[in-house]
């Protein structure tokens, strides 16, 4: 069996390395932090800088392949591993997915609808992309925003000096407002052989720009669904990409669908696939990294769904015993994942919960009355 070494150490990385274990597979981490949640699971935790590449073609020589659970990885670290040991995805996908710019112009050059986006360097930029696009628009950083950071909304172009201010000058893209009826997403896996499957569409809610609730089946026409479906094969084709992507998409009201992000990795909307489908996105990923071919994703139940649990709804005051998980046991459908993490903050992940069911509404509602019942007070 061969060695896997994971780049980055969150909560992606534990799940992948829960996987790799049930298949006697040994990982090893890479992380600057030390006691991470993929570290707790994983055979090695190594400790270092992302941006040490002697640290990190040390890290490559102990493992057989490398995939990552972020695509903030500096690429150059990708670059360094790929010398020694084949690297899934392929580093040139992790230079298109970590920068909007490339990003959505990478998807606008292949023929997949996107956002209108003016990209920005400097406020004079700024100005002539609202002209461009009206009013409202989204300034966004290129790099390293997620859960809503490093983003403004602007609604008057006399903002645009505070909104440039706010985003720290940082080379960034202003995109055009989409007046979307739903958010769904389509996770790809596709093997060294050139074998794909996909899940979803996956419809999610967001709450304060952060994943709140995901479900499948999505409400959508079937056309609508082939053609997310068919975006994620695209790109996973035409970048020749082993592994695991998944690609975020608004669709209109009038049924239009609008790419939106690329995550060349596992994706916190896939979680439901773990007890919600044959082989879940972990499996997947780590099927395809070590030359299996992709396993099939056909669905366990019609319905499944996530919720997750953030730092939010644990207690701030002295002496609090965190959420009251005998309430959630009341219902023996849902399932409990915990991610390890020894400090809980307002709008951090910590967990989710999952459920399996006949139809999309119950599924929801049984999920939504769980969370509501664990909270408890500091």
């Amino acid at each position: 069996m061969k060695k896997v070494g994971i780049l980055g150490s969150g909560q992606l990385g534990r799940m992948l390395a829960q996987v790799a274990r049930q298949h006697n597979i040994e990982t090893v981490v890479y992380s600057p932090g030390k006691n991470t949640p993929a570290g707790q699971v994983a055979d090695k935790e190594i400790t270092a800088d992302y941006d040490d590449l002697e640290a990190i073609r040390e890290f490559a020589r102990q493992v057989d392949v490398i995939t990552y659970e972020f695509e903030n990885v500096p690429l150059m670290s990708a670059m360094a591993a790929e010398e020694i040991v084949p690297v899934h995805p392929n580093p040139r996908i992790l230079a298109i997915a970590r920068n909007r710019i490339r990003e959505k112009s990478y998807l606008q050059d292949i023929g997949i609808q996107v956002t209108p986006f003016h990209p920005v360097r400097e406020l004079s930029d700024l100005e002539v992309g609202l002209k461009n696009l009206g009013v409202p628009a989204v300034l966004k950083t290129a790099e390293s925003g997620y859960d809503g950071k490093g983003q403004v909304k602007i609604n008057d172009p006399a903002e645009a000096e505070a909104a440039w201010q706010t985003v720290g000058q940082a080379p960034s893209i202003l995109e055009g407002w989409v007046d979307f009826d739903r958010e769904v997403s389509v996770l790809g896996a596709r093997d060294q052989f050139g074998g794909f499957t996909s899940y979803g569409p996956i419809e999610n809610d967001h709450v304060n720009h952060i994943l709140d609730l995901s479900y499948i089946p999505a409400e959508l026409s079937d056309s609508v669904a082939q053609l997310a479906i068919l975006s994620v094969k695209t790109v996973m084709e035409k970048l020749n990409l082993v592994g695991l992507i998944c690609i975020e998409f608004f669709v209109t009201a009038d049924g239009k669908l609008i790419a939106n992000e690329i995550a060349p990795r596992p994706h916190n909307s896939g979680h439901l696939t773990i007890e919600g489908h044959i082989t879940s996105q972990f499996e997947q990923q780590l099927r395809t990294i070590i030359g299996w071919p992709v396993g099939d994703s056909s669905p366990v139940q019609p319905a499944c769904g996530m919720v997750n649990l953030l730092g939010d709804i644990w207690p701030t005051g002295p002496g609090g015993n965190g959420p009251d998980w005998f309430e959630m046991a009341q219902d023996d459908g849902v399932k409990l994942h915990l991610y390890g993490k020894s400090e809980a903050r307002p709008g951090r992940k910590m967990g989710h919960l999952t459920r399996l069911g006949a139809d999309t509404n119950t599924v929801k509602k049984k999920l939504l009355d769980t969370r509501n019942r664990i909270q408890t007070d500091g």
